[in-house]
């Protein structure tokens, strides 16, 4: 496989286990097509064309030599450091990272409109949903706006080591997955999701290093009621704000990758239970289940940077 294979399938499962469905994906993304087509000369000089057919511009190939790709150092954050024992591995074809950087950093609320839509199909009114978001959207943006985005990038193209990174395609195989083992479940009390997460290898090893799924708002003992997987994908964590919104569209339950206080206090505000599967942990399950798909097309995986490599069938040493 080449660099670009490898990146096209990450989105393509990516597209596949979005949670708007595949439908939804194409068509946000015929109109982008659309309204490019409306532009200046001038305009469209400027545009960043990869938009045009990635629908996660927060997902990147940062460097590609176009060599074949027979081994690939996965991590959840890469830098400089990740890159030179790369090198250093000498067997290394590609370095892959789960968080994004270079223009994957500069492009991280774009894909938090996701929110917007996944909001929606729980009940929320959409544009109550759009107008929650645009807000955080935009202090987002203006949080990563002072980054050095481009340092590891940089370095990558020093080493000339082949690197991308795959943010929400492997978010989005995340929640698919959860979406399937505990959503469509019909779970009475949140002591039974819990006991199914922790079953769950790469949540087992998280609980064995100290991080392990956490119960951030509710109790054990309280029923589950509907149950929504909003914390899971979408670039980061959403509005504060939204919790009041989906407690009216009649959620009692949230799955999340991690949760500020203030995201916290909101919820227990609203009488809903949060569930906080874990960062690094959600992050590994969502890179193994796309590095299973590489190996099952013959690439070698090794990993780094606080990825426990599982496959569906076991740990790997």
């Amino acid at each position: 496989m080449k660099v670009k294979d490898i990146f096209d399938l990450a989105i393509e499962c990516g597209v596949r286990n979005d949670l708007r469905g595949e439908q939804k994906v194409k068509s946000n993304l015929n109109r982008i097509r659309e309204k490019y087509q409306k532009l200046s000369d001038d305009e469209k000089e400027k545009f960043d064309k990869e938009k045009l057919e990635n629908p996660y511009t927060d997902s990147v190939i940062h460097y590609d030599n176009d060599e074949d790709i027979k081994t690939v150092l996965a991590g959840i954050d890469i830098d400089s450091a990740e890159l030179m024992i790369a090198k250093q591995m000498g067997d290394v074809d590609l370095v892959i990272a789960h968080h994004p950087v270079g223009k994957g950093l500069a492009n991280l609320s774009d894909v938090m409109n996701l929110q917007t839509e996944v909001m929606a199909g729980y009940g929320v009114p959409i544009n109550v949903a759009q107008g929650l978001l645009k807000l955080r959207i935009s202090e987002v943006s203006r949080g990563v706006n002072a980054a050095n985005h481009y340092k590891t990038v940089d370095t990558a193209k020093n080493l000339k080591i082949n690197f991308i990174n795959v943010h929400t395609p492997a978010d989005n195989m995340v929640a698919s997955f959860l979406k399937k083992e505990i959503e469509d479940k019909n779970f009475q009390y949140i002591s039974e999701i819990m006991e199914v997460l922790n079953k769950i290898p790469e949540y087992t090893e998280a609980i064995k290093r100290g991080y392990g799924p956490t119960l951030f708002s509710g109790s054990e003992d309280n029923y589950v009621g509907k149950v929504a997987i909003t914390e899971v994908t979408g670039g980061t964590e959403g509005s504060e704000k939204m919790y009041e919104k989906l407690a009216q569209a009649g959620i009692g339950t949230i799955i999340g990758m991690h949760m500020s206080e203030k995201h916290k206090e909101a919820a227990e505000q609203n009488h809903i239970n949060a569930i906080i599967a874990g960062h690094i942990s959600s992050d590994s399950l969502g890179m193994n289940l796309f590095l299973d798909e590489l190996e099952k097309r013959g690439v070698k995986v090794k990993t780094c940077s606080g990825l426990v490599r599982v496959t569906r069938g076991g740990v790997l040493v």
